[in-house]
């Protein structure tokens, strides 16, 4: 699999985790806070800009903000289904 299909899938996931949390409006209106990602209503990413490992960080940060460390260790499992991805968030 192509490495940015690979972002834009943990990216998908991400903000689908997040939706059953935080309710699918306000997941998708952080996510879509992020420069340069697009973010469907449904909340499937179908951008992801130029540096996609940059963008997922910035994501990751969003969420963070608003819900601290719970939202990092329920993103562990996600990013253990992407070894081949430089992801400093592990």
């Amino acid at each position: 699999m192509e490495e940015k299909q690979q972002y834009t899938e943990i990216m998908t996931e991400i903000i689908k985790k997040q939706s059953v949390i935080l309710g699918p409006e306000i997941a998708v209106l952080k996510a879509r806070s992020v420069s340069g990602l697009v973010v469907e209503n449904d909340g499937r990413v179908s951008e992801v800009g130029e540096n996609p490992q940059a963008t997922l960080q910035k994501l990751v940060d969003q969420y963070v903000e608003l819900s601290g460390q719970i939202v990092k260790n329920a993103l562990g499992s996600i990013f253990a289904k992407y070894p081949n991805l430089d992801l400093d968030n592990k």
